[in-house]
């Protein structure tokens, strides 16, 4: 992995470039107090931003630690290799116009062969915010302060990373860097660098794609190993897994299927906006990852319980119930009108008495509580007196102190918890939150990360071409791998069906083949029982070829499960429910390419059919090893043949209570 240390952490900084780009560079490096050198250059002015200017790079004291280069993308070029010669740190590329445009990947290819060995950022970049070692290779406004420890942050968006550097909820930040175009210098590779510094407790992500999925699994082993964990706000769509519109599966993964089951599978927390993304870091930063997503809430209001537990229901964060111990304990202190519940209104006859106040904290917590929120909105301090809230900090602070618990301070609005507050909340170990439904999108995510312990993802590639295979040659293909098929015919004429049907017996299933939608297009009869009605049934269908099966029986749930090659992120595994539930209901789970059956079992528990699956109001229960076997034998399928799979599709896999039987299976090739 290429050094990036003196690029991060540098002593001295050359500043290529006059314009005010550049002369920003430098005053931000000044008022963030970094303490080395700075050698502007630039061939024709004396000075820049007040500090004398070298006429070239080699007339500079000693090849720079950090540059950043402020000028073209022709000359960017030029400067990385003589930067290069020089035996310089890195480099930090501003210019755009690289391989974002049409006519930029000869420059990145050049850029590349002039870096050589050197570590560049970028191109099209603003670098590296530096807050723990004070320093600024970036040329604009942001809004760090020198901090001792603290999350770092990582983009592809440096507008994004400004944004994310002007919070101000409290949240120390040691380091903001932005990747760009990532020509050299992917996200996960400075990811595995920065996530290395003992001053840095937690990691945030901001990930347009992927790129090097293989440098994001070792980032994801490096964060298990130090026990820093990672949340991360994917965006984008992935249009590389609409390989097909012939099946649901391409639908159904074609969004962020894939992301968010890489994310999953890398134990990397996800979350959908910055906000959150901030939260999320607040929580990590303070406690770590949460342990569940359990939670005790207390208000001295009826009113913000109540919207306090609607808003957790929304993202599935949960209220246990009071212990009787913690029954007993709150009895000391509140009145017989106060109900004693998780969420609880304490009213306000305790309000201003801190020990009464810590006690009734205290008692809210417990094992079986992940983490312990005080509803506390500060009023406006520049028109209102704060000091009964204070009280109420203070409270929070001993409780905290006392039972060694997780707890947090959480304002219905973010305008409601001053920065000076957050601030001093944090410092004692105490996690503020802004917002209830960001907030309880954070212990979500802060809940959600893991560990990772998969074999390397299996990649996909990009077909030039794909053919859709007819389903008697998707069954047998699949058959041959041990999965269940039913008694079939294929490739059959209307004159062939009367003959066939009597090897299957009655009753069976008439489908007409090399027809995509079968079910829409009226393609499908099933439930046949004698020849009359099949010879008719295949007349109405818009086909001249056709496929008998038998019928089966005892159906408990139906299930599609699907593969779908996405170059961007592996070969997605798509459970969801089946049929002409696929259409109706939005219940899918997906996977990345190699799973264990543990994850296969797990994806099913999650479904919303998986209460038919285990038996519904008494009937007995589908066979749920024979379901992952199936799995297991697709996945065998889907590995031997990886050149070649660009899509599959099993719907409906019908489960039987000691069966798992392909009833229509689609296969798309693809060849490059």
């Amino acid at each position: 992995m290429t050094d990036l240390e003196r690029l991060l952490r540098p002593k001295t900084i050359a500043v290529v470039g006059g314009g005010a780009w550049c002369e920003a560079v430098i005053a931000q490096n000044q008022k963030i107090g970094f303490s080395g050198e700075i050698w502007p250059v630039h061939p024709k002015k004396d000075t820049v931003a007040g500090l004398p200017a070298y006429r070239s790079l080699t007339d500079l004291p000693a090849a720079p630690d950090a540059t950043f280069i402020g000028v073209n993308r022709n000359a960017t070029i030029t400067l990385v290799g003589e930067l290069n010669e020089l035996g310089a740190g890195g480099a930090v590329c501003f210019a755009s116009g690289f391989k974002e445009t049409d006519d930029g990947q000869v420059l990145n290819d050049q850029l590349l062969a002039a870096a050589g060995d050197m570590p560049i950022l970028g191109p099209n970049c603003y670098g590296v915010l530096n807050a723990v070692d004070q320093v600024a290779l970036w040329p604009d406004q942001h809004g760090l302060r020198p901090v001792e420890t603290g999350v770092a942050i990582l983009t592809q968006s440096s507008n994004i990373a400004i944004n994310l550097t002007m919070q101000q909820r409290g949240l120390p930040i040691t380091y903001a860097i932005t990747a760009g175009n990532q020509a050299q210098q992917g996200l996960a590779h400075i990811a595995q660098t920065v996530i290395r510094d003992d001053r840095v407790t937690a990691l945030g992500l901001y990930i347009e794609s992927f790129g090097d999925v293989t440098a994001f699994e070792e980032l994801a082993r490096l964060s298990q190993k130090l026990n820093k964990p990672i949340v991360a706000l994917k965006v984008g769509r992935s249009t590389e897994s609409q390989i097909a519109t012939v099946s649901h599966t391409a639908s159904l993964a074609g969004s962020s299927a894939g992301s968010d089951a890489l994310l999953a599978r890398l134990g990397i927390a996800s979350v959908t906006s910055p906000v959150a993304l901030l939260e999320t870091l607040k929580i990590l930063h303070c406690h770590g990852p949460l342990t569940g997503n359990r939670i005790a809430s207390l208000s001295c209001s009826g009113g913000e319980a109540s919207v306090m537990a609607d808003t957790a229901a929304d993202f599935g964060v949960v209220f246990p119930p009071l212990q009787p111990h913690q029954a007993h304990e709150l009895d000391k202190h509140l009145s017989a009108l106060v109900h004693l519940a998780n969420p609880l209104d304490y009213h306000t006859q305790i309000w201003r008495d801190k020990a009464a106040m810590t006690a009734v904290y205290a008692a809210m917590t417990g094992d079986d509580i992940d983490l312990t929120l005080i509803v506390l909105d500060f009023p406006r301090l520049d028109l209102c007196d704060a000091q009964d809230w204070m009280i109420a900090i203070e409270a929070v602070e001993d409780a905290a102190q006392q039972t060694g618990r997780p707890f947090g301070v959480i304002a219905s609005m973010a305008e409601n918890l001053p920065e000076s507050i957050s601030q001093r909340l944090l410092a004692a170990g105490i996690v503020p939150l802004c917002d209830f439904g960001t907030a309880c999108a954070a212990i979500r995510a802060a809940s959600q990360v893991g560990t990772t312990c998969h074999p390397p993802v299996l990649m996909a590639q990009v077909f030039d071409t794909t053919a859709t295979q007819s389903e008697g040659t998707a069954k047998r293909a699949l058959a041959a791998y041990g999965m269940d098929i039913p008694q079939s015919a294929a490739g059959l004429s209307i004159d062939s069906l009367a003959t066939q049907v009597e090897k299957i017996g009655f009753p069976v299933v008439l489908k007409g083949e090399g027809v995509a939608h079968k079910t829409e297009a009226g393609a499908v009869v099933l439930g046949i029982t004698d020849t009359d009605q099949l010879l008719e049934a295949a007349q109405a269908m818009p086909t001249t070829s056709f496929l008998i099966e038998e019928m089966i029986t005892g159906t408990v749930a139906e299930l599609l499960v699907g593969v779908v090659a996405d170059p961007a992120h592996g070969f997605v595994l798509t459970l969801a429910a089946g049929g002409t539930l696929t259409e109706l209901l939005d219940d899918r789970q997906s996977l990345l390419l190699p799973t264990t059956q543990d994850d296969i079992r797990g994806a099913l528990g999650k479904l919303k059919i998986n209460a038919l699956l285990t038996g519904f109001r008494g009937v007995a229960p589908a066979d749920i090893d024979a379901i992952i076997a199936t799995v297991m034998h697709l996945q065998t399928y889907v590995i031997d043949h990886a050149d070649q799979i660009a899509e599959i599709e099993i719907n409906p896999l019908i489960c039987t209570n000691d069966r798992a039987i392909i009833a229509d299976a689609l296969l798309v090739k693809g060849t490059s």
